[in-house]
């Protein structure tokens, strides 16, 4: 394929993909139950943040979660005595303990109380075409509260090589608005066109056979030659190919 007909077939895939049908098989079906802007932010960090392994097992948790949370995560991240942590210590997704669950709220409180919240400190340090380096000051600011250090490893570093998969997915959630009803577009401080593609085994696979990628690992330079790929496929709205390649993927065995 040359670089027409592929755009014409990846939007082809987008346009398949990327429509409300796609919410109920995706761990984006938690966040969607919310309707305020700040319960709709954590409910996507938090769900983001257990998004690996079997997709049932990561929805069936994240819907536990909220229910710990008394489907009121943002209230319950600004106002929660200690008294009602104990309740979140049973809960596990695979590496992902009560625990970190704990620690997560605790710097959530951190966020929303002495930085403004989570869109305005990704704004802060945003970088003219990218926003991985916002995500390595995000993680430094989120652990500036006493922390343990296990819980370290639950938010990925693009600065120390990781293509930070689960966060950008989350950053696609918040900022991408295509009018489909898909992805959320509240954080209206940032464009799109920064966005970086949730890199993963599947869109890795896709893109490889696609030509749109040839790093062999799935790492923060790999991650940088996709994007440029999907930039010149679409500048604006580069991560909209996020649908197409993890839907022929996951959906169509590409």
């Amino acid at each position: 394929m040359n670089r027409t007909e592929l755009k014409e077939f990846l939007d082809s895939k987008v346009e398949q993909y990327n429509n409300p049908k796609f919410i109920k098989t995706d761990p984006i079906q938690i966040p969607h139950q919310f309707a305020q802007k700040e319960d709709i932010e954590i409910a996507g960090f938090l769900t983001a943040t257990i998004s690996w392994g079997n997709r049932k097992s990561i929805i069936k948790n994240s819907k536990y979660m909220m229910e710990l949370l008394e489907l009121s995560p943002y209230d319950f991240v600004m106002n929660h005595q200690e008294t009602d942590l104990e309740k979140l210590l049973p809960f596990v997704h695979r590496t992902f303990n009560g625990e970190d669950l704990i620690q997560f709220l605790k710097s959530l409180k951190h966020i929303y109380k002495n930085h403004s919240g989570l869109e305005s400190i990704f704004s802060k340090y945003v970088k003219k075409d990218s926003l991985q380096f916002s995500i390595h000051e995000f993680k430094k600011h989120f652990f500036e509260v006493s922390h343990l250090p296990r819980t370290q490893k639950h938010i990925s570093d693009p600065l120390k090589n990781s293509a930070a998969k689960r966060i950008n997915m989350y950053l696609r959630w918040m900022i991408r608005n295509d009018k489909t009803g898909v992805d959320f577009g509240i954080w209206k401080s940032l464009s799109p066109s920064l966005l970086s593609c949730p890199l993963d085994v599947h869109s890795g696979n896709v893109a490889r056979k696609l030509g749109l990628l040839k790093r062999k690992q799935n790492d923060a330079k790999a991650l940088m030659e996709l994007d440029t790929s999907l930039r010149k496929l679409d500048k604006h709205d580069p991560v909209k190919y996020d649908f197409a390649l993890f839907g022929l993927g996951v959906f169509e065995n590409f």
